[in-house]
């Protein structure tokens, strides 16, 4: 945004709103609508810009238009006044602006006067006039007249400068007014999640939506948001996961299914987590952790594609989505960071003093498979910076996979490491009813020893099972990190209004 160079001193914001409000004020006393309703337009500005912009210098045409948008430029001199709106912005473009010419010969004294006394930067106004294109090359609207569409009554930054990080989270609204960049994310983030939609009903697969307050939490290790209803005067929670419904819906009938959805942990806030975020989860019948890694490459493939190239430029080096992606076993990944042969068998007393060694936190009261999963999260996955399914993960991993068909200690389940970072999660999907009520049982009993993250036992998904439900695979994508992954900024800017800190006061 910008001032005219000739703009004086500015008042403070709070001088401006208070300008603003009695400029309304004055403007309803005089009869004049400040927020009409009936307006219309013939064109947008982009349409304005396709249909008029091939036009030269100094070329006019008596084609008139009638269109409206925000200010967001204003310089006005004695007989002419100079404006330039913008558009809304919109799937395929970011906003267009186009500037508004307002002279003394064409809209009168009147007119002129009124636009230079009522019009501020961020008012929406509504003009007519023909399309020309000024000396300077400029394609603009010569208005014959114009109205107030909507009169802002605070002051936006005058320059991107003057809005910090902090201020453009907290007011994403005017984050999008004044930043290019800001407005891009929520069209990429647009075009990455209907690449992942189209992927998914080009397979054949059918959207559904489940609920999210839940009277048991699970399909995730993590620690759920807790809530009452007052109509059952029951607690509940807040979904930390899509599975267990998805998979009921397998139990009825569905062949590939999906939902992308919001989910809620009560954990961390930093660079790489939030409080709620979006998931979208997949699972298929008659298939397997292969089957559903093949699927996941597509929808990742397509989302780059959607938003420009799949070679991606990251901090640790330019990533390639092309070709096939690796398979890294996990038990020997481990075992050659550490320089020494680990298996499901080793002892947590062994695992203890490498993480030691390496400077692992742990907690004490983890067991083996805890302790293999922290150390090669700190120590290998960071160095996954291309696509890589590392698999064969310990039983602790993965409560709701199935056991290794061949291999004692293991089950069959992949997470997808992009870039150092996790970015998806997929796996065989364990659906022997006897054997999934005995992993549930053992996570409740976890749950009642002080283990946060444990999942509940949930009987009525044990009794779905028991039903019956076709052999399948199941994934899980983190779409604020896929976004992340495929524009390199940070999950506050990825989300539109992610959650924040109260300010004081």
């Amino acid at each position: 945004m910008t001032e005219s160079p000739n703009t004086p001193q500015q008042p403070t914001d709070s001088e401006q709103t208070a300008i603003r409000k009695e400029k309304r004020a004055r403007l309803l006393e005089q009869g004049t609508e400040v927020y009409p309703a009936d307006l219309t337009r013939s064109h947008t500005l982009s349409e304005i810009r396709a249909q008029w912009g091939h036009m030269e210098a100094g070329e006019e045409t008596q084609d008139v238009v009638t269109t409206g948008g925000r200010v967001v430029f204003i310089r006005n001199t004695g007989k002419l006044a100079f404006a330039t709106l913008q558009d809304g912005f919109t799937p395929d473009d970011n906003g267009e602006r186009l500037q508004v010419m307002l002279s003394l010969a064409e809209v009168g004294e009147e007119a002129l006067a009124a636009w230079k006394s009522d019009v501020d930067l961020g008012d929406f106004v509504h003009v007519t006039g023909r399309v020309i294109v000024s000396k300077r090359g400029e394609l603009s609207i010569m208005a014959s007249e114009w109205r107030m569409a909507a009169k802002a009554l605070r002051p936006l930054p005058v320059m991107h400068k003057d809005l910090s990080e902090e201020s453009r989270v907290r007011r994403r609204y005017v984050d999008l007014i004044v930043r290019d960049e800001a407005r891009d994310m929520v069209r990429k983030r647009s075009a990455i999640t209907r690449a992942v939609r189209e992927t998914l009903y080009g397979q054949g697969y059918m959207e559904v939506e489940t609920p999210i307050l839940q009277l048991i939490h699970g399909g995730a290790a993590a620690r759920p948001f807790e809530t009452h209803i007052n109509a059952f005067d029951i607690d509940m929670t807040l979904r930390i996961a899509l599975e267990l419904h998805l998979k009921r819906t397998m139990v009825g009938g569905a062949d590939r299914v999906f939902e992308i959805g919001r989910v809620f942990r009560n954990e961390g806030i930093d660079s790489t987590h939030s409080a709620e975020f979006t998931m979208l989860e997949a699972y298929q019948a008659w298939g397997d952790q292969k089957t559903i890694a093949r699927l996941i490459q597509d929808i990742i493939v397509a989302s780059a594609d959607a938003v420009g190239s799949r070679q991606v430029e990251t901090a640790k080096g330019e990533i390639n989505l092309d070709g096939e992606w690796a398979w890294l076993p996990f038990f020997p990944a481990l075992s050659e960071r550490l320089g020494e042969e680990i298996t499901p068998a080793t002892s947590a007393e062994v695992l203890r003093k490498f993480a030691d060694a390496n400077e692992v936190e742990f907690d004490p009261k983890w067991d083996e498979g805890k302790l293999a999963m922290e150390l090669f999260g700190d120590l290998v996955e960071p160095g996954l910076i291309q696509p890589t399914f590392v698999f064969d993960y310990p039983t602790i991993a993965q409560p709701l996979a199935r056991d290794h068909r061949t291999e004692p200690g293991l089950i069959e389940a992949w997470d997808l490491i992009i870039g150092g970072v996790e970015r998806g999660t997929g796996f065989t999907e364990l659906i022997d009813p006897v054997i999934q009520r005995e992993v549930l049982m053992d996570q409740s009993k976890r749950a009642k020893a002080g283990d946060e993250e444990a999942m509940q036992y949930d009987q009525d998904f044990i009794e779905a099972l028991e039903y019956g439900v076709p052999p399948m695979g199941g994934l899980g994508l983190g779409i604020d990190r896929l976004i992340m992954l495929l524009t390199g900024v940070g999950i506050r800017e990825t989300i539109l209004y992610p959650l924040l800190r109260p300010t004081s006061g």
